[in-house]
């Protein structure tokens, strides 16, 4: 029995922040001071608060120790470990109260948090089978090779209003209903872990976090629909996600919990993992299930669909990460409870990437309804350096952004289609006013060209057509009719696309053109870049009054386009400048200014 547990996040976040030399320099610290027998030390998944890693949590206590580095460890163990002393230098601010130490929920960016899928990351050792069976693991499964008929766990499933969390948000009960009357010697389970969205790291933080949640959960849908056979399609780029879900498929193997005959029940269920080499058009279940089976991952024409006809032409059930992370919580703890969250027609919690111009980056658990006010002001902290909202882009190249005349909107799946955005698998990049709109359109369009698979000449062709007319725009050459134009080839692509890749992708152009029209219109008529980002429509200039001739600017400049004398103003001459903004950074005065 240990008096104290030393939790250290080991997700991908921390760990580029070097936590495993962290945990390292503790280890032999503790065990320098004789403690090894009285504390342990736990490597977990992410807490969530990514931008203030590495994080360390010390229990009973509960102190939260942020950004700490390896030269910080002797005090802790000395102070804190050995003689019980807290060093609040190192605490996160927000836990420091005036007589107390807070408790972690109730900070801000986690008191409105309610966590379900990520309810062990953070909390067990992700490699430990014990632990997870600790925390109630592989409960649900036994209750439903026990208690319930395949077509129970369906029903439970069903009524629990639980909607696909990677981005269609296509009711998850309904799509094992379809599956499950098929009759085929063989029907499959797949997880998609390919999470290709610039910003999203959900999926990922299960992985790290919690894999036997996945193991447990796609054993239990497999046992729902009759399928004895379990792929996880995971990208390359996951490096530790990889490595702890082999982790947790060997130890539940060992353990009897895959394989055959589990629990005695008669049902046999395996799973594998099949690794992706990083394409985004995989991301789609049908281009998914072609390059499990080995072949270039190209979307298939639909029907017939993966419950009738998926892969290796077998009836096929998919889900994201996310989705399969809240099942066995559901078979737990029963479908009123999960239909108690959220809003009448999205039922449950999500689970953010927080990104971009945000104090708090990092992954927040909210339930559905909950306003982009509060993700933004409150658990997100707000913009920093006084700068405003401008807007929030859900969903990445699929998605769309939403203003800030709508920061009161609740978050769900009908809101924000009507909207023209989506939830996809659950980035949000907040952008404040220094956001160029047409520029982030482009920004998403050159990453949609560049993964489309090419099957279909809508998206092949017409995205490349997209982002030439943007790109025209922001280097000032567009017109009014360009705008037009630009609008309904929209509208045709998302018409006439094969797969989700292409008939989403016109999705971030078409939602800064319903809410942010007039930035195109100031491209085009008045060549100029409200925020200053395209740098084909700025230049930069000295105040004479506010210069005071340090010399400064003149001495960074990469080109040598500015000129002028010790304490005399300086000028800069235009035509050879590059706009790099190298001379505003260094400028202590505030004279130099975009235009």
């Amino acid at each position: 029995m240990y008096r104290s547990h030393v939790l250290v996040c080991g997700g991908t976040g921390c760990t580029s922040s070097n936590s495993q030399k962290i945990i390292e320099a503790l280890e032999r610290e503790i065990a320098a001071n004789d403690l090894t027998e009285e504390v342990k030390v736990v490597k977990t998944g992410c807490f969530g608060l990514c931008a203030l890693g590495p994080i360390m949590i010390v229990y009973p206590e509960g102190c939260f120790y942020s950004r700490v580095q390896e030269e910080d460890i002797p005090e802790i163990v000395s102070e804190h470990l050995l003689k019980g002393r807290i060093v609040t230098r190192l605490l996160y601010d927000e836990t420091v109260g005036k007589d107390e130490i807070k408790a972690l929920n109730e900070t801000d960016f986690y008191k409105k948090q309610v966590r379900v899928a990520l309810r062990n990351c953070g909390v067990i050792n992700p490699e430990s089978l014990d632990e997870y069976i600790a925390m109630d693991g592989y409960q649900a499964l036994a209750k439903c090779l026990t208690e319930y008929t395949p077509e129970q766990v369906i029903q439970v499933i069903t009524d629990s209003g639980l909607r696909g969390r990677g981005g269609g948000g296509f009711p998850t009960g309904r799509k094992w209903a379809l599956c499950a009357p098929n009759k085929a010697p063989q029907k499959y389970v797949v997880c998609n872990a390919d999470e290709g969205d610039p910003g999203a790291f959900m999926d990922r933080s299960v992985l790290e976090g919690d894999p036997h949640c996945l193991v447990e959960a796609m054993a239990i849908a497999g046992y729902a629909i009759g399928a004895t056979k379990g792929f996880v399609y995971v990208r390359a780029e996951y490096p530790i996600a990889v490595k702890r879900l082999q982790i947790a498929i060997d130890e539940a193997r060992e353990a009897g919990l895959l394989g055959k005959d589990i629990f005695g029940s008669g049902f046999d269920f395996d799973m594998e993992i099949r690794l992706g080499a990083g394409a985004f058009v995989c991301g789609e279940e049908t281009a998914l299930m072609t390059s499990i089976e080995g072949n270039r991952g190209e979307p298939r024409p639909r029907p017939p669909y993966p419950a009738v006809k998926g892969l290796f032409g077998c009836p096929t059930v998919e889900n994201n990460v996310e989705t399969f992370a809240n099942i066995p919580q559901i078979i737990l703890k029963g479908a009123e409870w999960f239909a108690s969250m959220g809003t009448e027609k999205s039922k449950g919690t999500k689970v953010f990437a927080l990104g971009g111009k945000i104090k708090h980056t990092g992954l927040v658990e909210i339930p559905m309804g909950t306003t982009l006010r509060e993700i933004v002001e409150e658990i997100g902290g707000g913009i920093p350096n006084g700068k405003k909202f401008k807007a929030a882009q859900t969903g990445g190249p699929s998605g769309g952004c939403i203003p800030a005349s709508l920061i009161d909107t609740q978050i769900d799946y009908d809101n924000l289609i009507a909207m023209g955005c989506m939830m996809g698998s659950g980035g949000l990049i907040v952008m404040d006013e220094d956001t160029c709109m047409v520029d982030i359109a482009k920004f998403f369009l050159e990453f949609t060209v560049d993964e489309s698979c090419g099957k279909c000449t809508p998206c092949r062709v017409g995205t490349k057509r997209l982002l030439e007319k943007l790109d025209k725009i922001t280097k000032g050459n567009g017109t009014l009719e360009d705008i037009d134009e630009l609008e309904a080839l929209c509208h045709y692509i998302k018409e006439n696309s094969l797969c989700g890749l292409g008939q989403t992708a016109p999705n971030p152009v078409l939602s800064t053109l319903k809410f942010f029209r007039d930035e195109y219109v100031a491209h085009v008529v008045d060549k100029k870049c409200p925020a200053g980002v395209c740098k084909s429509l700025l230049h930069y200039e000295i105040v004479a009054d506010k210069c005071k001739g340090c010399t400064a600017c003149a001495r960074v400049c990469p080109v040598g386009a500015i000129s002028g004398t010790v304490k005399n103003p300086h000028s800069i001459d235009v035509n050879a400048c590059i706009k790099c903004g190298a001379c505003m950074e260094k400028c202590r005065f505030g004279a130099i200014v975009k235009k």
